[in-house]
């Protein structure tokens, strides 16, 4: 077989499982319009606007981190220390607010992507330089970002009176009829697919997911690659973190705590191969807003938080499985 045999049939397999990722999200779409009615036939206060509000709300943070999460898997790699990285940003930006609260939201926006692109770097740094395995890397700085809130805090929290009061609102604001936190989310949902569809940067993201070997014999930097998504998802953590201290109106020592598990569901039940080179930005917010019905469910049938957890690894799984499956059958139907 050629190298041309050889690069056609990668591309074909690409193809062919960006194409199954596309099924894959209107499976999900369905699911989700089933789950809707059951539980409207169950509660009635699931449709109210209120409700409706709170649940794009609490998704729209998840589906910031979950975008960050996503470049990263589809480079082949993984981030668990997203949650400390956004409970790390929340802190120290919520002690630079009370220390100066006349600080512009903007302003505290701004710290908070780069506190989280330095966080972000040094996972990146790790990997590439260091030739740490992903998954041990961020689960090492997942535990020392989260060291240095208490560091950084001295245990203490950030309250609610201590916060200047057009930063708590403003994550609630609505100049453009919908709150500024969801209409964040979705300009940061449009930068990351203009991003991943349509700069050379963000295909070469899927190239070195689907074969890092064959990426770099034509030619990309993979190193520079991968430390570029790490540093991306540290942007879009850090960015959480700030937008996160202004919803709840606060910064505690377990802020974020925890969340890693649901920005990986979010993707990989999106539709996101765990195998890298595979995913797509509506999917991953189906898997975004998947995961926010189930927990607002369980919260309105008073429903204990486990079955939230449960779920959500069982969603985990069962994607992951079919993601296998997918694979193998594909990769059977290219060799013969």
């Amino acid at each position: 077989m050629t190298a041309q045999d050889s690069h056609a049939n990668r591309s074909s397999f690409s193809s062919t499982l960006r194409t199954i990722s596309r099924f894959r999200e209107t499976g999900i779409s369905i699911f989700i319009l089933i789950l809707v009615v059951a539980i409207s036939l169950n509660t009635s206060t699931f449709l109210k606007i209120t409700n409706l509000q709170n649940l794009f709300m609490n998704i729209s943070i998840l589906a910031i981190v979950a975008l960050g999460q996503t470049i990263v898997i589809i480079a082949h790699g993984i981030d668990l220390s997203v949650s400390s990285i956004i409970g790390l940003v929340a802190m120290m930006v919520a002690f630079m607010l009370k220390a100066y609260p006349g600080m512009p939201v903007a302003l505290a926006l701004l710290l908070g992507m780069v506190l989280g692109s330095v966080l972000g770097m040094l996972n990146g740094l790790i990997i590439t330089i260091g030739k740490v395995p992903p998954i041990i890397a961020t689960l090492g700085t997942l535990s020392i970002y989260r060291g240095l809130v208490f560091f950084y805090s001295q245990g203490s929290w950030i309250n609610a009176f201590e916060l200047p009061k057009d930063f708590k609102s403003f994550a609630l604001a609505t100049p453009l009829l919908l709150p500024n936190l969801i209409i964040i989310a979705i300009v940061v949902a449009v930068i990351v697919y203009y991003f991943l569809n349509h700069t050379r940067t963000g295909r070469n993201i899927y190239a070195v997911g689907s074969n890092p070997a064959s990426a770099q014999f034509a030619g990309i930097q993979t190193q520079r690659i991968i430390f570029l998504v790490y540093v991306l998802s540290g942007i879009a953590a850090g960015l959480a973190g700030v937008l996160w201290a202004s919803y709840y109106a606060s910064a505690q020592t377990n802020t974020g705590l925890g969340f890693e598990l649901q920005t990986v569901a979010a993707a990989v039940v999106g539709g996101v191969s765990i195998s890298g080179g595979v995913g797509t930005v509506p999917g991953v917010l189906l898997g975004a807003l998947l995961l926010g019905i189930i927990q607002n469910a369980l919260t309105l049938i008073n429903i204990s938080p486990f079955w939230e957890l449960a779920a959500q690894g069982l969603l985990i799984l069962l994607a992951v499985v079919s993601d296998n499956l997918i694979m193998r059958r594909t990769q059977r139907a290219n060799r013969k």
